[in-house]
């Protein structure tokens, strides 16, 4: 499975970027002859087909535009569906629109013409209270005559507290999206950068992407998601057990989350072992009705992955390979700490959020100068980790001076400290887990890659049959 999906990597773009306003380059578009399509936008107004009205030179790039805003309406153009703002809704809109457009315009200018079908749906802020202001968009396009159509789709999420200034948003992360499947569509760093420009990611978030196509034989989308991380365009993007690009808010909604941070360089069975126990720890604890809805998340934060220096793109492909060669979701963040992860998760799963620890990591957790750089130090990073119902689970670690198994009472802390560290265990914030595996206790992915060096096949043992499999294929860690 690795190695059929490292192939796709790519020299980094050090080209300078120019950055042009919404009109400009509308007004590119609009001057070139051989790009022309349709626009379908639903829930926030006409805000993309706007700036290629105002620029000029329109009647030479749209055929027409379209805006369903009745459900029934809605459903009689692009079929009946659960949710309007949704990734099937987009889909449907691109494939309507664009077979309409096609079938239309072909035989007239099919030879000449790139044609592009754009589309969005959106929940934005309205009269009525706040909300989760966020939407889909997404483009399907020819880069050039008579090719297969390649697509884009895009989930975001809106962040500004005015309709207005969202409205504002949408039309210039539209514009840029259609300017860059066409200008800047070689490079996976020049294509995210163009994403946003004009835009910050305190305006809005892109926190899933996917492409496919002829214009994207090159790039490998979860590339692209992991240079929205690497750019801070985004909190965090999600692969699911089938290594497929999914947005966090979806995929885990209502779950009870069992989270692991680590490197997973690689996955071992240490690892494998924490989130089992862990799962059966969290369920023991939520309600009969709720057990079902239990998740583990392999997370990764962004200076793991820096941590050697600079970002490696076939090692990171292969991290994602071996986890979903064992069926492990995988959430890439921006979260250096434990509480803004946690304030992160139980924000989208609206449920329990337990992360599976080991001694070590607690004691860095209850280290003050972790904290200093928040207004409320110690106390504001604890009632952010602790205030949502979540659990730190303890799995046992050898101790470097022998085979004793330490659990959370070794952790060594501060007069100031130890109280609270007593409150939490005592309220069963912080679990020991107690049944274990002590042949898997002290089995780190530093020591399974230094075996891999050393020509020592012993680390096979150290790592799940898949995982070993995947490394040897693809001649990993050498």
């Amino acid at each position: 499975m690795a190695g059929s999906r490292l192939q796709k990597t790519e020299k980094t773009d050090m080209s300078p970027h120019k950055v042009l306003s919404p009109r400009q380059k509308a007004l590119q578009i609009n001057l070139d002859e051989t790009i022309y399509g349709s626009f379908a936008e639903i829930g926030a107004g006409q805000e993309v087909a706007r700036h290629f009205f105002q620029a000029g030179g329109a009647a030479g790039t749209i055929a027409r535009t379209m805006s369903a805003y009745d459900m029934v309406m809605s459903d009689a153009m692009y079929g009946e569906t659960g949710r309007y703002v949704s990734e099937e809704r987009l889909i449907s809109m691109l494939k309507t629109e664009c077979s309409t457009l096609m079938q239309r315009l072909d035989m007239a200018r099919g030879e000449k013409s790139r044609f592009f079908t754009y589309a969005n749906t959106v929940t934005a802020k309205g009269y009525r209270g706040a909300g989760n202001y966020h939407g889909w968009t997404g483009i399907k396009f020819q880069q050039n005559p008579d090719e297969e159509p390649s697509q884009v789709v895009v989930h975001i999420k809106l962040l500004d507290n005015q309709n207005l200034f969202q409205q504002e948003a949408i039309g210039t992360f539209g514009v840029n999206l259609i300017h860059s499947c066409y200008f800047a569509y070689d490079s996976i760093e020049k294509f995210v950068r163009s994403l946003m420009d004009r835009l910050t990611n305190e305006r809005i978030q892109i926190d899933a992407i996917k492409v496919n196509g002829p214009a994207f034989e090159h790039m490998d989308d979860r590339l692209l998601s992991l240079e929205l991380v690497s750019k801070g365009f985004t909190d965090g993007i999600m692969f699911n057990a089938e290594g497929n690009v999914v947005q966090p808010t979806e995929e885990l909604y209502k779950k009870n989350i069992v989270a692991l941070r680590g490197s997973f360089r690689p996955p071992t069975l240490l690892n494998v072992e924490m989130l089992q126990k862990g799962a059966e720890q969290l369920r023991n604890n939520l309600p009969e009705d709720e057990r079902k809805q239990v998740m583990t998340l392999a997370e990764i934060s962004m200076n793991r992955l820096i941590e050697r220096g600079a970002i490696d793109s076939t090692d990171f492909l292969a991290r994602i390979d071996m986890l979903t060669s064992i069926n492990q979701p995988v959430l890439i963040s921006n979260f250096q700490h434990f509480h803004t992860l946690s304030h992160y998760l139980s924000g989208i799963c609206r449920r329990r959020v337990a992360f599976m620890v080991r001694v070590h990591n607690l004691q860095d957790i209850f280290d003050e100068e972790n904290y200093k750089d928040l207004d409320g130090g110690f106390l504001e990073a604890f009632g952010t980790m602790f205030g949502k119902n979540t659990k730190l689970y303890v799995y046992p670690e050898k101790a470097d001076n022998g085979d004793r198994l330490l659990a959370s009472d070794s952790v060594s802390l501060s007069a100031r400290v130890k109280p609270l560290m007593e409150y939490f265990k005592n309220n069963n914030f912080i679990q020991d887990i107690k049944d274990f595996n002590p042949n898997v206790a002290n089995i780190w992915s530093r020591k399974v890659v230094e075996k891999i060096e050393a020509g020592d096949p012993s680390w096979e043992t150290m790592v799940p049959v898949s995982v070993a499999e995947a490394v040897k294929s693809s001649d990993l860690f050498r």
